[in-house]
């Protein structure tokens, strides 16, 4: 097989080459595209690229229409639209693949070439980590290859040497683009990667029913990292709040503002804080949600450039739009707190409601703590305690894998199953509560985390999801209440997790070291957060502080652009002075003359700084005769060029030396 690649013609060897650059191109978005346009456009490479290697004739424009046809009613069928992101690129991958179809001429490849690019940058609209950034330079690396070759001179050139070429072009364009990267001006709505509403996850759902949580349990990807600014607080401190449920009918709970309780009777935060407060930057990823995730309880805004915050009664943060970019932002918040009406108020029915005919037992069992006498002195604390005591001592087990619930998830919680996650434990302890007409309501968000051993940052992960209850006291107000803690102290008092089982290459790692693949991971996720913070999170700001580092006392747009423009043209101006400089100290002619020197050289035609060219052309015509003609006549014309009125121009020899064949 290797033989016959390397024996194949130039055509085709390009041709392979420039399928394999859009396949690796391609290969990061399989996962985003439908299932059909993957195979599509894999069907498509596969079939050109039969087509160069058995050198056979490309298909008629009958084929080709038809494929279009089938891919465009396809992605509206998917997308329902051929507008947007997703339908955009799909519709990209499809045309890309499809043009390779039709690669007769240059100028079809020239379409490919910059099809490529446009395509290599639609894998960002998904992802913009550190993976993505390396796969993709590459891929540039690639592309770049790919256009060197297709301007190289007849014959059969190595493609280490175009690869070399575009390595340099890379390497040269390097400074330019970290300045432009660093001054050019990030300004809203041209800044920024276009994103579809909800193609994001955060980890945690608007409403929670059985499973929601569930499903991403055993997730470990990032949720948000946290950088503490002194000690890291107690684990049992570290709730990060998120949407407040209120409204239950039976299977889902809800926001109180899709509930039907009247907006007149809802209820103030009444938020007051104590205590020292604890200073951290969060990194949160990309949700496509309004929300804020901060450890519970801050009455400040957290300082987030670019968005407008604000805190709802419930104490959640929100945004005035989805987070649909990696965010950063500052908080202080209060691990001793107070919110929530202190007396009685109508308000507070809303926390108290059930729906009939639903957990009839579970009614049954709030009757009966209600009539106990060990509890009705005791009030709400006593009946509290009670429900907690029952989840210590009553077999209950903490699991990921508890079964499917029917109806009455209460009802089997406390009476058959007796096992759940932190949803399950939740839910069932605030139906109780309610029950007993004690207000209760479920807190979701992420609880604990975990310390990365390389950088120190604090890791949240989506394993992290988690929901509590808050019970209502009178006097005290809203009180945080972890019926999980209850039943399994390890989720909420120690760093512990259920993880899922390891795959093969988790599982061969462990064997061979128990404690690499957690190193490994550890290391990786330090490199990570370090690109998030200083290439995604590279904001408007940063841009504005490194002018004031640089002398501009209160910098402006105007300012960065005439910063920007002034370097552009001095490294403008160096260039064209380098440019001038070279032609002036090394004369072309001479240049051309050494590199046929060099050439001949490896044919054993050996030479010296002084030997003319009509003499190396001697050379050439006593050793190669008539294979040496061409070459001979090229060496007489570069020296009647130098010396003679009536010659070729220079530019037609230096395009001649690179297409003559040239011995050895």
């Amino acid at each position: 097989m290797l033989t016959r690649l390397q024996s194949l013609p130039r055509d085709s060897r390009d041709t392979l080459f420039l399928l394999a650059v859009i396949a690796w191109v391609l290969l990061p978005q399989i996962g985003e595209l439908p299932l059909w346009c993957s195979a599509m456009a894999a069907g498509m490479l596969l079939w050109r690229g039969r087509l160069a290697f058995k050198a056979q004739s490309l298909p008629g424009k009958w084929w080709l229409l038809g494929l279009l046809v089938i891919a465009v009613g396809a992605t509206a069928l998917t997308h329902k639209t051929l507008l947007g992101r997703d339908a955009g690129v799909t519709l990209i991958v499809i045309l890309l693949a499809l043009k390779t179809l039709e690669l007769r001429a240059k100028r079809d490849a020239f379409v490919i070439f910059f099809l490529g690019f446009f395509t290599m940058l639609t894998n960002f609209f998904y992802s913009q980590s550190l993976l993505t950034a390396f796969s993709m330079l590459f891929g540039l690396l690639g592309l770049l290859t790919v256009v060197v070759n297709a301007h190289m001179p007849v014959g059969k050139p190595p493609l280490w040497e175009a690869a070399k070429t575009a390595s340099w072009m890379a390497l040269l364009g390097a400074p330019m683009m970290v300045i432009l990267f660093l001054l050019f001006p990030r300004i809203a709505p041209l800044w920024g990667l276009p994103s579809d509403a909800m193609t994001g996850r955060s980890g945690l759902s608007g409403t929670m029913q059985v499973g929601t949580i569930a499903e991403l349990a055993l997730d470990s990807s990032v949720a948000m990292r946290v950088q503490f600014q002194g000690p890291t607080p107690a684990q049992r401190d570290l709730y990060f709040r998120g949407p407040v449920l209120s409204s239950f009918d039976g299977r889902e709970w809800r926001p109180s503002f899709r509930s039907s309780f009247p907006s007149r009777y809802k209820l103030a935060d009444n938020l007051t804080v104590q205590g020292e407060p604890v200073s951290y930057q969060v990194t949160l990823e990309p949700t496509s949600r309004p929300w804020l995730f901060v450890m519970e309880a801050t009455n400040r805004s957290p300082a987030l450039p670019g968005y407008e915050t604000r805190m709802n009664s419930e104490l959640q943060w929100l945004t005035d739009r989805p987070i649909s970019d990696l965010v950063r932002y500052r908080v202080q918040s209060y691990p001793q707190f107070r919110h929530g009406p202190e007396k009685q108020e109508v308000g507070l029915q809303e926390f108290v409601d059930l729906p009939s005919a639903f957990n009839p037992r579970t009614l049954a069992l709030a009757a009966e703590m209600r009539r106990d006498p060990r509890y009705v002195q005791g009030g709400t604390a006593a009946l509290v305690e009670a429900a907690l005591e029952r989840l210590r001592t009553g077999g209950y087990v903490y699991t990921l894998q508890p079964g499917v619930y029917g109806a009455n998830t209460a009802d089997e919680f406390w009476f058959d199953r007796k096992q759940g996650f932190c949803e399950h434990i939740a839910s069932s302890f605030v139906v109780l509560m309610r029950a007993m007409d004690i207000p209760a309501r479920i807190v979701t968000g992420y609880q604990g985390g975990e310390a990365n051993p390389v950088d120190g940052v604090w890791m949240v992960r989506q394993s992290d999801a988690h929901a509590w209850a808050e019970v209502w006291y009178a006097g005290k107000g809203w009180v945080r209440v972890d019926p999980t803690s209850a039943v399994s102290p390890e989720r909420t008092g120690a760093f512990q997790r259920l993880v899922a089982e390891p795959g093969l290459v988790g599982q061969a790692l462990r064997s061979f070291n128990p404690t690499l693949a957690a190193q490994l991971r550890a290391t990786w996720e330090a490199v990570n957060n370090r690109w998030n913070q200083w290439v995604l999170n590279y904001t408007e700001g940063k841009q504005l502080d490194l002018l004031k580092n640089i002398g501009f006392e209160s910098p402006s747009w105007e300012d960065l652009s005439y910063v920007l423009l002034g370097i552009i043209v001095l490294v403008s101006l160096g260039g064209a002075s380098w440019a001038w400089w070279e032609r002036v100290q090394h004369d072309p002619w001479l240049r051309l003359l050494s590199g046929a020197r060099k050439r001949l050289a490896k044919a054993g035609i050996s030479s010296n700084a002084s030997t003319p060219p009509r003499q190396l052309a001697l050379q050439v015509l006593r050793r190669r005769g008539k294979q040496g003609q061409a070459l001979h006549d090229w060496l007489m014309q570069l020296e009647a060029q130098r010396y003679s009125r009536a010659s070729a121009s220079f530019a037609e020899l230096k395009k001649q030396y690179h297409q003559l064949n040239w011995p050895g």
